[in-house]
C-alpha cells in the first residue's frame, strides 16, 4: 500500500493557547482540532465551540470536521453537524457544534481540549443527470437496517 498523498493547508491561529493541528500518531487520517474557549454544556443541550483556527483548503479538496470517538464513549458528547463541511472557498473560523447527550451530567469544555478532527479529502466533481430510472442492483431500495 502506498503512502497517502501529502498536501499543504494554510492555517491561521487566532487565539492564544491553540496549537497548529497535528496527527496523534503517524498515519492517522485526521488532524486534531482544539477548543479555543471554555464553557459548560448542560445535559441535553448544545453549544458552538470555536477552534481559534482558520484554514485554507486547497481547490479540488474538502475539509470535514468529525468527532473524536472517545468523547462520545466516555461522556456522551457528539457533533450535531458531523461531518461539518469546510469548502475550499471558506476562510472563517472553524467551530464544533457539540451536543451533550448525557441525561444527568454537564460537560465542561476547556481551552486546548481536542474535541474533533479535520480530514482533508480529494473531491470528485459530481454532475447530476436527470433520469427516469436507475440501474438495478442486488440491494435495490432496501435501506436502513437492510444489511443485517
Amino acid at each position: 500500500m502506498s503512502a497517502a498523498e501529502e498536501i499543504s493547508i494554510r492555517v491561521v491561529i487566532e487565539r492564544e493557547g491553540i496549537d497548529i493541528p497535528t496527527r496523534a500518531f503517524p498515519g492517522d487520517a485526521g488532524l486534531d482540532l482544539q477548543a479555543a474557549s471554555e464553557t459548560t454544556i448542560p445535559p441535553g443541550e448544545r453549544s458552538v465551540i470555536e477552534t481559534g483556527l482558520r484554514v485554507e483548503i486547497p481547490p479540488g479538496h474538502v475539509g470535514l470536521i468529525v468527532p473524536r470517538s472517545g468523547y462520545a464513549a466516555r461522556y456522551g458528547i457528539t457533533h450535531l453537524d458531523a461531518p461539518g463541511v469546510v469548502d475550499c472557498e471558506y476562510r472563517g473560523e472553524l467551530h464544533f457544534i457539540l451536543y451533550n447527550s448525557d441525561k444527568h451530567n454537564p460537560f465542561t469544555v476547556r481551552v486546548g481540549d481536542r474535541l474533533g478532527q479535520l480530514l482533508v479529502l480529494r473531491l470528485a466533481a459530481a454532475a447530476p443527470v436527470l433520469a427516469s430510472e436507475l440501474s438495478r442492483t442486488e440491494r435495490g431500495e432496501r435501506g436502513l437496517g437492510s444489511s443485517r
